[in-house]
């Protein structure tokens, strides 16, 4: 092995492995065996085997059997039914790389595979297309009630009256998520004459209008659509989104399209409202728990429900194999990677590298601090690392600023491309004369900042400013940011307040503004803020904003 290879830190901070000589100490060159345990589109296959690799197809395996033919595996390739688990990872020692022909990645753990140094690559392109055009095919089935005419005709009933629909033409669609497939039915959408409002807190005015969409909030989108379409990734947040609060501010007759993920339309609301009338009709591709053969919405006349077949056209199916087969062919090579989701960055200066970290760290807590990000951000080098190449610690910040409320796994390569989508202009700024610290790294824009450092021998993460104003405290898993009037009383009440709320205060760090007009608080509690507590903070006298800050 060489000195000189270059190496691919992976996410954990920690675990890493050469690009050049990823077989585990054979040349990259020598023949892999590629374990593939589901149905993968021959073109993929193939792709493999004129690479030189051994395919080795095994399908149906159960778990004793998994673990027994992912020895001496240098790559497997799966879609969603095979699990890898700690477990099967452990077993896989050449394992390189984890290749998912599709977008989800719920069946790998990531995390696991990250402190094992091995890759996990997926196939987040593939089927956008049959996902856009599958929202439409429920779009219209529920709007001609097509599913329930055709099967009164079949069982000999001619029900033309029964089955009125409605246009499409000069309806007003609401999309939640304006991320690649929410784009595609926008577009789509417009075709047929619709006007499109959406939900999207991370993409600009600017870009909506672009696609002929109207930015507004959730509760402006429930009271203005005549249909709803979801397209956000399941997340705690999404979960229960289109849910009874939603319901209540929506027109009476909304229709409702999920052709995202299960569990992001509550189902026993949507239940009622479609029995009471106040839901007109829906159609669902996906459902809380899959497969999904029975559930009361399958007795109702006004839904259309199909088996999760978003992806499920052969088009689809097609892209995902060849991708994938080809993420695999590039990790097993020891080149990058496009679509690793788990690879944080690769070799950079002594100095630099540990920052690297740290700027997705602040980018993070930044996408947390501001309520949608700004069009423009600044990623701020300060001291000796203004003198290093910062591209790679630019990509970090982004890949943090990008994984909040993210639909898609954000990668290092993949982040530009989303943020050109979303219509965001990220530039690094490098000033090598220092302030205050040796090294200092902000993200700063729309009238908001965030600044940390590193302190120590052990290079521990501070954060040094909010939104100008001084502070000195460790980034911690439950934060919250409190702006107030800088006059004597302040802090007792917020922290009479929290005590109240049985909410301990682990740590807290106090600044002013130059002006002394201001001063904010940065609290580290024990446990989150429950949103009523930060409404009562809010409420108290002197208080100027409360934000929390997620890690």
């Amino acid at each position: 092995m060489t000195d000189d290879l270059t190496r691919v830190q992976l996410s954990d901070g920690k675990s890493s492995f050469p690009v050049g000589l990823s077989l585990a100490g054979c040349n990259a060159e020598a023949m892999a065996r590629v374990l593939v345990t589901e149905e993968i589109a021959d073109n993929g296959l193939e792709k493999l085997r004129s690479a030189g690799h051994d395919v080795d197809v095994q399908l149906g395996l159960d778990s004793d059997g998994l673990l027994s033919a992912v020895v001496g595996a240098h790559a497997l390739l799966i879609r969603s039914a095979t699990t890898v688990t700690e477990e099967v990872l452990m077993a896989a020692t050449d394992l390189v790389v984890v290749g998912r022909a599709g977008i989800g990645l719920d069946n790998v753990d990531v995390d696991a595979a990250t402190k094992r140094g091995v890759m996990v690559a997926n196939a987040p392109l593939s089927n956008i297309v049959s996902a856009a055009e599958q929202t439409m095919a429920l779009l219209l089935a529920q709007a001609r009630n097509t599913a329930q005419a055709d099967a009164a005709l079949k069982a000999g009933r001619w029900e033309r009256s029964q089955w009125t629909g409605m246009e499409l033409h000069e309806r007003t669609l609401g999309i939640i998520g304006l991320g690649r497939i929410g784009k595609l039915v926008a577009q789509r959408a417009l075709a047929f004459g619709m006007n499109l409002v959406a939900y999207d807190p991370f993409i600009t005015e600017d870009r909506a209008r672009q696609l002929s969409v109207e930015l507004v909030d959730l509760d402006t989108l429930a009271a203005r659509a005549d249909i709803v379409t979801v397209h956000v990734a399941r997340t705690p947040e999404t979960v229960g989104l289109i849910g009874r609060d939603f319901l209540a501010k929506a027109k009476d007759g909304v229709r409702i399209i999920n052709v995202a993920r299960g569990g992001i339309v509550d189902e026993e609301a949507l239940y009622d409202g479609l029995v009471s009338g106040k839901v007109g009709a829906a159609g669902l591709d996906v459902f809380s728990t899959e497969p999904m053969t029975e559930s009361p919405l399958f007795g109702l006349a006004n839904i259309v429900v199909t088996p999760h077949l978003g992806a499920s056209t052969h088009e689809a199916q097609d892209k995902a194999g060849v991708t994938v087969a080809e993420q695999i062919n590039l990790a097993l090579a020891g080149d990058f990677v496009p679509f690793a989701v788990n690879v944080d960055a690769a070799e950079v200066a002594g100095t630099m590298r540990p920052f690297v970290p740290l700027a997705e760290q602040l980018g993070l807590l930044f996408s947390s601090l501001v309520n949608e990000l700004p069009a423009s951000i600044e990623v701020v080098f300060e001291g000796e690392i203004g003198e290093f190449d910062n591209r790679l610690a630019t990509l970090s910040a982004i890949k943090g600023l990008l994984s909040v409320g993210a639909g898609e796994p954000v990668s290092y390569v993949n982040s530009q491309s989303i943020l050109a989508e979303r219509g965001i202009t990220v530039r690094a700024v490098a000033k090598s004369e220092a302030r205050d610290y040796v090294n200092r790294l902000e993200i700063r824009g729309g009238g908001r900042s965030i600044a940390g450092t590193l302190l120590g021998l052990r290079n521990e993460a501070r954060l040094v400013s909010i939104d100008g104003h001084d502070v000195d405290l460790p980034p911690g898993p439950n934060m919250l940011v409190i702006r107030n009037d800088d006059r004597p009383g302040v802090i007792g009440l917020v922290g009479t307040l929290l005590g109240d709320a049985d909410i301990n205060i682990d740590d807290m760090a106090v600044g002013r503004d130059s002006s002394h007009s201001s001063a904010v608080m940065l609290l580290a509690t024990g446990q989150p803020v429950a949103p009523a507590v930060r409404d009562s903070i809010r409420a108290l006298d002197g208080i100027l904003s409360v934000d929390p800050l997620t890690v």
